[in-house]
């Protein structure tokens, strides 16, 4: 956080020569076709090496994903919002989903044209009187509209959910339904591999291990290699019971 006299600013910087400063040029890039929630870039400077870019400043708090939080609804909502807002995808160019998990995930299961995140750590996420701000557009990609609601999915798993109970909260996000079974269970499947993968390239990265295994819990749910925990979520309040893509079990007649 930076103050200066005409306010605050949250900033992030890199070296410009950088493998990884391509991250930060994207999220200027992308950040004028954001919905009007999002923090504006203010200013993007490149001098003496450095790629440093300025945002507004939103004052907020990590939401709770614990199972009963009161931040659920609002986490759900916000996913929702995205979803509307960003299909069809508003940039003229950005990576494909399908590019994006390529060898991972068959490009039917994941493929759409709606604009998704894809980093759904509570850590991009901020709560406040205003409601919930997502930051951190640097890697976002086209494809599939219930991509973000399944993401989330592992990280409610992660903050102590059943994949059963993850699920149904994931039906308080519309999108949701409109994932085809198969293609969950594939996307489920790819990034439970690749959760593994990135553990094993990155053994000194200590929050890799639990995410992993939260994606290969999903995982094992979704192609019924565990039991049914038999445990709902909370039933937010004003909503129907939770609905949304079903796990894998067995034969099915898909519409």
């Amino acid at each position: 956080m930076l103050e200066t006299h005409g306010g605050r600013f949250f900033c992030k910087g890199a070296a410009a020569g950088n493998p990884m400063g391509w991250m930060h040029r994207n999220e200027a890039r992308i950040n004028p076709y954001l919905p009007a929630q999002m923090p504006r870039l203010q200013w993007q400077i490149e001098a003496d090496g450095w790629l440093v870019l300025g945002f507004e400043y939103v004052a907020g708090r990590y939401p709770d994903l614990s199972p009963g939080s009161p931040d659920l609804p609002a986490v759900a909502a916000t996913l929702s919002g995205m979803a509307v807002a960003l299909t069809p995808c508003p940039i003229p160019k950005v990576q494909a989903a399908t590019v994006r998990w390529a060898g991972r995930v068959v490009p039917e299961a994941v493929d759409g044209q709606t604009l998704v995140h894809t980093d759904v750590t509570p850590h991009n996420f901020l709560i406040h009187a205003g409601g919930v701000t997502v930051v951190d557009w640097s890697m976002p990609c086209r494809g599939a509209a219930w991509i973000d609601t399944a993401l989330m999915v592992v990280r409610l798993i992660r903050a102590g959910h059943s994949p059963e109970q993850a699920e149904a909260w994931a039906g308080h996000v519309p999108v949701w339904s409109t994932g085809r079974p198969e293609a969950v269970d594939a996307f489920a499947a790819g990034i439970a591999a690749l959760g593994r993968d990135r553990q094993q390239q990155r053994p000194s990265a200590s929050h890799l291990g639990p995410l992993a295994d939260a994606a290969e819990s999903w995982n094992h749910y979704r192609s019924g290699e565990m039991p049914r925990a038999g445990h709902l979520v909370r039933e937010m309040p004003g909503d129907a019971a939770a609905g949304g893509a079903p796990r894998s079990t067995g034969a099915r007649t898909i519409a």
